[in-house]
């Protein structure tokens, strides 16, 4: 496909280039990184801004996918003959339409909404080469340019991180310090997961980290794990929240239609099955930690 010109709101950082989305990446649009070395040049994640586009500002010899969520593959149409990468969790959800719902896991009826949506707004319909990765795989673009992959699960079940060297570039994804919080509300999203990887992210010292959406780049490690830190604070928020809520035993239908996830006025096809993931696993650490009891089956108080 023909080289598309570099936009004026395109950043080097390095070896990396960030093709920033409309407002840093606010969902749907996202952050999508092209990374050249000698030998090779990536893509990271081609979303709706390098669709909009119509390509990437440079020829690309493999696309390198974070994790299957339909923001981070809406531009893989545009790249129908160059191999593709995704985790092993996660390489059912980039290769076809139908294992990216998989990973969702919503009720009949809101699938059947949401499949029109990922066809029609986020040109959503696989790939035909998708490989796999896994934590540690490192892409050598020649040059002395590596693109080593950290997997940081818990969003999705294949949700991955990468550090680019020796540019000092950690591309985090969805680890993305919006104020909204993490997300795990798949059907294969974890809690634990989530907590195990923002301590990785805390252990990996660089230069600059980027984000797909919201803030789309953090310059020194100080802010980072600052802002890291606030992110990571919607949980502790939540679960106050949730304790507080249960002063008298609720069900956990009462706990999803309270709302401790979304805002009362969101409206999505998500919305329950996210509330109820989340309510799920929050109770799954609270109850064996002795802070809610489940003071008959299916009902839940928190314990003083």
């Amino acid at each position: 496909m023909p080289v598309v010109p570099q936009l004026s709101s395109d950043r080097t950082y390095g070896g990396v280039t960030v093709l920033f989305g409309a407002e840093n990446g606010r969902y749907p649009s996202g952050n999508s990184l092209v990374i050249q070395g000698t030998e090779e040049t990536l893509l990271v994640d081609p979303s709706l801004a390098v669709h909009e586009r119509g390509g990437a500002p440079a020829a690309i010899d493999r696309v390198l996918v974070s994790h299957a969520h339909e923001d981070h593959l809406a531009a893989l149409h545009l790249y129908a003959d160059v191999p593709v990468f995704a985790h092993e969790a996660d390489v059912d959800g980039v290769r076809s339409l139908d294992g990216l719902l998989d990973i969702y896991g919503l009720d009949p009826l809101a699938e059947a909404d949401f499949r029109v949506e990922l066809v029609e707004t986020f040109n959503i319909g696989g790939h035909g080469d998708v490989r796999s990765f896994v934590d540690g795989t490192r892409f050598d673009l020649g040059g002395g340019r590596s693109v080593s992959v950290v997997h940081l699960p818990g969003h999705t079940g294949g949700h991955s991180g990468f550090l680019v060297e020796p540019d000092g570039f950690f591309f985090i994804a969805d680890v993305d310090l919006t104020g909204f919080g993490p997300y795990y509300g798949d059907a294969a999203s974890s809690l634990e997961g989530f907590l195990r990887s923002l301590d990785r992210c805390r252990d990996i010292d660089a230069r600059w980290y980027g984000t797909f959406h919201h803030k789309g780049l953090v310059e020194g490690r100080e802010p980072f794990l600052a802002q890291l830190a606030e992110f990571g604070d919607v949980l502790r928020r939540r679960e106050d929240a949730l304790l507080a809520f249960l002063h008298e035993p609720r069900r956990l239908e009462e706990i999803v239609a309270h709302r401790f996830v979304y805002r009362p006025h969101v409206d999505s096809v998500f919305v329950d099955t996210v509330e109820r993931r989340t309510a799920a696993q929050h109770l799954a650490l609270l109850v064996p930690a002795g802070r809610v009891a489940e003071v008959e089956p299916g009902r839940y108080r928190a314990v003083a």
